[in-house]
């Protein structure tokens, strides 16, 4: 799916009003359950921040819904702490928790498309080559018809991402 996907990915989520929205209500959620004693959101109440988004875009934004079954978790949200805000202080401003939440869903998203063609791909192959082996086809026709078959998945995970 590449570098297009993730661009396409990161375009639908940054123009999405309603990502926008989640984002400004889960922001103010995290400074209120600290008791506005920090300036930010804090990197801890990040993992949380995430479920909140989660609750709140899944049933709204298409790509999410489809391809992010469950909220991320800790090792998705660390991983994306240190990609994203490596100089960052402790207290995230508005614009450094909304860079990290479209990091955070888009590679969610993508992860998720990503485990859909390979949960497709071995069952469909395996068919293919047990037809193959049933009609006694040249293994070079089967291997053919295997990849046009995993090009074929790809590209409708790619285009449904849209």
């Amino acid at each position: 799916m590449g570098l297009n996907a993730s661009k396409r990915v990161e375009r639908v989520l940054s123009s999405s009003p309603e990502f926008d929205a989640a984002c400004e209500a889960v922001y103010d959620r995290c400074l209120s359950e600290a008791q506005h004693a920090f300036p930010g959101v804090r990197r801890y109440q990040l993992v949380e921040a995430a479920a909140g988004l989660y609750g709140l875009i899944s049933g709204g934004i298409t790509l999410v819904g489809r391809w992010v079954p469950k909220p991320p978790g800790r090792a998705q949200v660390d991983a994306t702490i240190r990609r994203v805000l490596p100089g960052a202080s402790d207290d995230l401003a508005r614009a450094e928790f909304r860079a990290f939440a479209v990091d955070l869903f888009r590679d969610a998203v993508l992860a998720g498309a990503g485990r859909a063609v390979l949960r497709g791909v071995p069952i469909g192959v395996a068919g293919i080559a047990g037809l193959g082996v049933a009609t006694r086809a040249g293994g070079e026709v089967i291997a053919r018809i295997m990849g046009v078959y995993a090009v074929g998945i790809t590209a409708a995970v790619y285009l449904s991402l849209s």
